[in-house]
């Protein structure tokens, strides 16, 4: 591996890859030369033929200038660059109906590195119970009398990665500040600025985690391979986590939002991001693939620098953060609980005594927008004449044509 300083002038003479042409061109000798599970085989696969021909698509004719052009479909595959932009939206505006007149608050829970490895190798349990320990470290400490003494809501979202996209499991929990008293019957809004101290979120996170892993340790809900294959033995599970209970686990308050609307920008960014976005990508090339990271251990000027990798190395790093099958990645908890959020919201306007703003409400009566795309030669609409299978060729002659990633 081998790092440099961002260079602009150079990345601007260079014709940007996408994930997609990274798979395509060198996919094959990398599912010859090393292991690929059945779910990252899927993952490679979709990306490759996201908004091409394989998938068919549709040909748009625009209303008032008849220009055509052909929109191949895209393959929805949650960890591929090219979809997540109009999912995120799609998301988002479902989520404008939870908007509370709070400001809103930033807390993230990071695993260990002694715990990211065995995380790896069990997904399902040990992110979930990343989930699971971080929402009831916030629930319980907000409901103590000593702190908010009330029952809050959140969202949480699970980020496997690092800016090198090196593994680094965390969760973002974004909550309103605030939460309904133990009666139900007022609102108990935290103080401005200040949700939760973070050291006492900090210990029971760690107690509440490390309980949970060696339940699941106890229950043979874990595997070990490799390396790793000792810690089946609960003795030396139990040396391995022995270090952990001394140590300050990692987490954090970000400052809080500027309002719900600043909340909900933020969301729109992180909700449905991948490990890389094409945008990071510069070259791709069969032995190096050079990608814009952050460095976060630099605390003044330009963080941004470019990192080259041999691109067997970046293709392991980004199938590291493929998810299991089924697996949700955006969670709710609390008043914020899938079933019961719709009441709960409308509950906790009337005792805040606000009531959706005007661009927040939905409803049958709204006008629709965005039903058609922009026509990029004259700004009409663009109406779909017609649409074709995977494998099947357009009768039109349009010039081929592929959302922004």
């Amino acid at each position: 591996m081998t790092t440099t300083h961002h260079d602009p002038a150079a990345a601007k003479n260079q014709k940007q890859p996408e994930l997609a042409d990274i798979f395509r061109l060198y996919g094959d000798d990398y599912r010859r030369s090393h292991p690929v599970a059945y779910e990252q085989l899927k993952v490679m696969h979709h990306i490759q033929i996201c908004r091409t021909a394989a998938l068919g698509g549709h040909v748009e004719q625009c209303d008032q200038c008849a220009f055509e052009q052909i929109a191949y479909n895209s393959c929805r595959n949650r960890h591929c660059p090219k979809c997540q932009g109009a999912t995120a939206q799609d998301w988002m505006q479902a989520r404008i109906e939870d908007l509370l007149p709070v400001e809103y608050f930033h807390v993230v829970f990071t695993l260990p590195a002694q715990i990211a490895d065995i995380a790896y190798q069990n997904k399902a349990a040990v992110y979930g119970l990343l989930f699971k320990a971080s929402a009831q470290t916030l629930l319980t400490i907000a409901a103590d009398p000593k702190h908010l003494g009330a029952k809050i809501g959140m969202t949480s979202v699970l980020h496997t990665w690092g800016s090198a996209m090196m593994h680094h499991p965390h969760v973002h929990v974004v909550v309103p500040g605030g939460g309904v008293s133990t009666d139900g019957t007022r609102w108990i809004g935290c103080r401005p600025g200040f949700f939760l101290p973070v050291k006492v979120l900090s210990r029971l996170f760690r107690r509440l985690f490390l309980e949970g892993l060696i339940k699941l340790h106890s229950a043979g809900k874990l595997r070990f391979f490799g390396d790793l294959a000792g810690l089946a033995v609960p003795s030396a599970f139990g040396a391995h986590l022995a270090p952990l209970r001394k140590i300050d686990w990692v987490v954090y308050a970000k400052p809080p939002f500027g309002g719900p609307e600043a909340m909900l920008a933020y969301l729109s960014r992180y909700t449905h991001r991948v490990a890389i976005s094409n945008h990071r990508l510069i070259r791709a090339h069969a032995d190096t693939v050079a990608f814009r990271w952050k460095d976060y251990r630099i605390k003044r000027g330009d963080r941004m620098k470019v990192m080259r990798l041999p691109t067997d190395e970046f293709i392991r790093r980004f199938l590291t953060h493929v998810l299991p099958s089924g697996f949700h990645r955006i969670r709710h908890a609390g008043f914020l609980a899938n079933g019961i959020r719709r009441d709960r919201i409308e509950k906790i306007r009337l005792l805040i005594n606000r009531a959706p703003e005007p661009e927040q409400r939905t409803g049958d009566n709204e006008q629709e927008q965005d039903l058609y795309r922009t026509c990029p030669k004259c700004g009409g609409a663009m109406r779909i004449i017609e649409t074709f299978l995977p494998g099947q060729t357009p009768k039109s002659r349009a010039p081929p044509w592929e959302d922004a990633a």
